[in-house]
C-alpha cells in the first residue's frame, strides 16, 4: 500500500514538475471585475491587458516573433494626468530593462557562492562587486539598451476611495506601456554588462571567477524570463 502510493505521488510530483511556461495562459480581466481601493472610471480599454502582468508569455499567446524579440511591460504609479503618467512609462523603458539585467546578473553572482561555490562569499572583493550592481550598473546598462520600442500603451483613470481602503479620496492616472527590443541587441547588452562587473575587480581570481559565474550570461537571462531556470 505504502508503495503504490509512494508511485502515485511520484507520478503526480513529476506531472506537476512537467508543466512549463509554455502551458501557461495569460487571460485579459475586466476592469469591472476588479476589486480594489479604486474605481476604474475610464480607461483605453474594456479589458486590462493581458501584458502587463506577463509580457513573454502574452506575445508567446499572441504568436509574437518571441526568437527575434523580447519583451518587457512597465506600469507606472498613480499620477496627477494621463499625459505624465504616459510619458514617465515611456521614459522609464531603458530603465526597467536595464534594472532587471542588473537584478538578474546579481542573482547570478549570489547563486554562485552556492552550489558549486564558483566564488568564495567571504572573499572580500566580492562586496563591492555586489554594491556596484547595485548602486551603478542598471543606469551603465542603458547607455547599452538600443532599439527598446513601446508598442503598446493602457491608461486608466482611477477614483481612490476611503471606503474601498485608499488613505484619502482623490483621482489619479496609470499608464503602462508593453516594449519589444531585439533579442540580439539585448543579448550583447546583458553580457556587455556582465563584463562591466567582472572587471570591476582588480584582483585577477576574483575577475576570473566572476567571469565564470556570469558566462552564458545572456542565454540565461532570457531562460529566466522564460522561466526554464
Amino acid at each position: 500500500m505504502k508503495k503504490s502510493l509512494f508511485v502515485i505521488f511520484s507520478l503526480l510530483l513529476l506531472a506537476s514538475c512537467g508543466s512549463s511556461d509554455k502551458e501557461r495562459v495569460v487571460e485579459e480581466r475586466e476592469n469591472t471585475g476588479i476589486s480594489r481601493e479604486y474605481v476604474v472610471k475610464d480607461a483605453s480599454s474594456n479589458y486590462r491587458p493581458g501584458w502587463i502582468e506577463d509580457p513573454e508569455v502574452w506575445a508567446r499567446d499572441k504568436n509574437k516573433d518571441t526568437a527575434k524579440n523580447r519583451y518587457f511591460s512597465f506600469e507606472t504609479e498613480p499620477k496627477v494626468s494621463r499625459k505624465i503618467a504616459c510619458d514617465i512609462a515611456k521614459a522609464n523603458v531603458k530603465a526597467d530593462i536595464g534594472g532587471e539585467i542588473a537584478t538578474f546578473i546579481d542573482k547570478q553572482l549570489a547563486t554562485s557562492t552556492e552550489g558549486d561555490a564558483s566564488i568564495d562569499e567571504n572573499n572580500p572583493n566580492l562586496k563591492p562587486l555586489r554594491q556596484y550592481i547595485e548602486s551603478t550598473l542598471a543606469e551603465k546598462v542603458q547607455a547599452l539598451i538600443h532599439g527598446a520600442a513601446v508598442v503598446k500603451t493602457y491608461w486608466e483613470k482611477r477614483a481612490y476611495k476611503v471606503e474601498l481602503g485608499a488613505k484619502k479620496d482623490f483621482k489619479a492616472y496609470t499608464c503602462a506601456v508593453f516594449i519589444r527590443m531585439d533579442s540580439k541587441r539585448l543579448a550583447d547588452a546583458v553580457d556587455e554588462a556582465a563584463n562591466f562587473v567582472a572587471n570591476q575587480s582588480d584582483d585577477e581570481a576574483t575577475k576570473s571567477n566572476v567571469k565564470k559565474a556570469l558566462d552564458n550570461a545572456a542565454e540565461n537571462f532570457t531562460k529566466a524570463k522564460k522561466g526554464e531556470i
